[in-house]
């Protein structure tokens, strides 16, 4: 009686096991309800100031989504590779050191990108609104421990974007 039992028991798992279908699902490459590309932005191109020449230079994009949120992008070249570079949005023109407006997420120096993500997301629905009518600047520094500006642009007020849409 315990080998039938066993036996059934056996047969019922490679029975099972063997009509289990696994489905391969396809990717669903459209954009979700609600979703689609980022067509509303700003971009302004950050210039080398570093004095020991490391030459970083990019670009800083500001894209409004459709929830009214700020998707900030920065990419950069000639980065310092191992360096993590803070990224800040300054009151003023380049020069005028004076409040931090928006701290950004820092740029890795291996990739010249946001270390943590691709887009810094500022929630505040007025912000992309605002940022041609800001005078502000960005700064780019060396890393958390030297100051030193290696990259910089004016934004708003004292800069005309480089492309917008």
């Amino acid at each position: 009686m315990k080998t039938y039992k066993t036996i059934i028991l056996i047969f019922t798992v490679a029975l099972g096991l063997l009509s289990c279908e696994q489905e391969r699902l396809e990717p669903v490459l459209t954009t979700a309800e609600g979703g689609g590309t980022l067509s509303t932005y700003l971009a302004y191109t950050i210039e080398s100031t570093d004095p020991s020449g490391s030459n970083v230079y990019g670009r800083v994009v500001f894209y409004k989504t459709t929830l009214n949120q700020t998707l900030v992008q920065v990419s950069l070249n000639n980065t310092v590779e191992d360096l993590m570079h803070p990224a800040l949005i300054l009151d003023g023109a380049i020069g005028t050191e004076t409040t931090t407006v928006t701290t950004l997420d820092t740029v890795d120096g291996s990739t010249g990108e946001f270390a943590s993500s691709k887009f810094f997301v500022i929630t505040d629905e007025t912000y992309y609104d605002a940022i041609e009518t800001m005078d502000t600047h960005i700064n780019i520094y060396l890393s958390a421990t030297d100051d030193t500006i290696v990259a910089s642009s004016d934004l708003g007020l004292n800069a005309e974007p480089v492309e917008s849409n």
